[in-house]
């Protein structure tokens, strides 16, 4: 079974989080009432944690299937639980920063963070499966037994 090569995952990584800011940013600042330039600063600096953890995750996802199940195939519930990880994670990573620069409280900075999660949770399910159908992991060939 194959893995996705290092340039796919780039260009995976890339494709999610340019598509994810041109979404976010004018929805966050009108749907938060902040400056487009505040979720523009919000914005960046979660795509570049999310990019570097995009990839350690995903990296860490296929690797942890391979030896626990044999192959990186993710049926539906696997992508559910694919995301909701991911998710789950970048929001430790990210809430502290947030409630410092927004000068905002821990509570109201996750509630607002938590909005964001629910609509990259849905994004990322269906990016995912869209960039699995549009760009398949190539299949090796299976040698002959002797």
């Amino acid at each position: 079974m194959s893995m996705r090569s290092f340039p796919d995952r780039v260009r995976h990584t890339a494709l999610f989080e340019v598509l994810g800011l041109a979404l976010v940013i004018p929805g966050g600042a009108m749907l938060f009432n902040l400056p487009a330039t505040h979720m523009g600063v919000i914005g960046v600096g979660s795509a570049t944690v999310a990019t570097l953890w995009n990839f350690v995750y995903n990296l860490g996802f296929d690797h942890a299937m391979l030896r626990f199940i044999g192959h990186t195939r993710k049926s539906l519930a696997l992508r559910v639980l694919h995301a909701l990880l991911f998710e789950g994670g970048l929001l430790v990573l990210l809430l502290p920063p947030m409630a410092w620069y927004l000068g905002m409280g821990l509570w109201e900075t996750f509630l607002m963070d938590l909005a964001i999660v629910v609509f990259y949770v849905v994004y990322a399910f269906l990016f995912n499966l869209a960039y699995d159908r549009v760009f398949p992991i190539p299949t090796v060939p299976q040698m002959a037994a002797a």
